[in-house]
């Protein structure tokens, strides 16, 4: 009796674990019960669909083709807030789309860092970008930006990351330099990490548990001063439902599964790449000094080891970088090669 009875509550106890483990289907939109499709989207060779935006001047008139990669949270609009003069000036073509899982895009129960960049090449043949194209990946968007290095980039004209993830686990971090890092982070956020990389199947029952703190950078907790006064003034500005849209097919098959991706074993190293533009500065990494999200040691580290990326490091600015005035348009006109009619110290504190 004692033994069926301890069966019982075993069996029990791994359906309450099974359960809180497993993420729910996501709400595809164009589904039943999902919501609806209302967005922009091409048919990828495997059945999924990817939503997209296009702006700046006419893809047909223009100099310069940037494909804008979204960081965690989504959603694909308003994510790169350069002036439209300069747009004009310059003659550029802006690519947004909502990465697999957020938005309207189909998620990918396969994503992984090389298919990110082939999302990507994929979506710039069928809308005829050309051969080449440029690519600016934003936060945990870039990396997205380095697997267009690694496995596309005969495809690539260059790329600006901003304000980039950092993996602890790439291979070429010193040890010693690489704990030292980590152990600076919320105890909250190590664990996260820990998980994401090691037991990512536990990432959803972690992101949704009641019992501890999650990954701070989701709730903002970790944002300095500026990041906070930023993110102040461009909610005052911005229709409260843009960020939820981004997750409306449930934040496991978007922000979950950019957590597990991003800190999971990546198929290269990214300080193990060759300068795919051996004749010209193209390639760019721009950090703010107060960021609490991305460590800038690791930053200016991967910089050494890559001399020929170009790197920004601002003392007075954070994650949110992108979003002080005047900034975006600084990115563009390094990466594009274009004379700058200011410089870094010129922009707006």
């Amino acid at each position: 009796m004692f033994n069926e009875i301890v069966v019982v509550l075993l069996v029990a106890l791994g359906g309450l674990i099974y359960k809180a483990i497993r993420p729910p289907p996501p709400r595809l939109c164009g589904s039943p019960n999902g919501p609806p499709v209302t967005a922009t989207r091409v048919r990828l060779r495997d059945g999924r669909h990817l939503a997209y935006n296009e702006s700046g001047v006419p893809k047909e008139k223009a100099k310069y083709k940037i494909v804008l990669l979204h960081g965690v949270g989504g959603p694909r609009e308003n994510i790169f807030p350069a002036s439209r003069e300069l747009v004009e000036e310059l003659g550029i073509y802006f690519l947004t789309y909502d990465r697999a899982g957020y938005g309207e895009s189909d998620p990918n129960p396969k994503r992984s860092v090389k298919s990110e960049a082939f999302d990507i090449q994929e979506l710039a043949d069928q809308l005829e970008l050309g051969p080449r194209f440029y690519v600016i990946g934003i936060s945990m968007g870039s990396y997205a930006a380095w697997s267009c290095l690694k496995h596309i980039p005969h495809r690539l004209a260059g790329v600006a990351l901003i304000v980039p993830l950092i993996n602890y686990w790439w291979p070429s971090f010193p040890v010693n330099l690489c704990r030292a890092t980590y152990s600076t982070l919320l105890v909250q956020d190590q664990w996260a990490l820990r998980i994401a990389h090691y037991a990512p199947h536990l990432v959803y029952w972690w992101a949704t548990q009641k019992w501890f703190p999650t990954f701070s950078a989701l709730d903002g907790s970790t944002l300095c001063q500026k990041d906070r006064e930023i993110i102040q003034k461009i909610s005052a500005n911005q229709p409260t439902t843009t960020e939820d849209n981004g997750r409306q097919q449930g934040d496991f098959e978007s922000m979950h599964r950019d957590i597990m991706v991003s800190f999971s074993k990546w198929d290269f190293d990214p300080m193990d790449l060759d300068n795919p533009f051996p004749h010209k500065e193209s390639v760019h990494i721009w950090q703010g000094y107060e960021d609490k999200i991305v460590p800038t040691i690791l930053q200016r580290y991967v910089s050494k080891k890559l001399p020929w990326i170009q790197y920004h490091e601002l003392a007075d600015y954070g994650h949110m970088l992108i979003h002080v005035d005047g900034m975006s348009d600084e990115v563009l006109r390094a990466l594009l090669g274009e004379e700058s009619s200011a410089s870094l110290a010129d922009i707006p504190d």
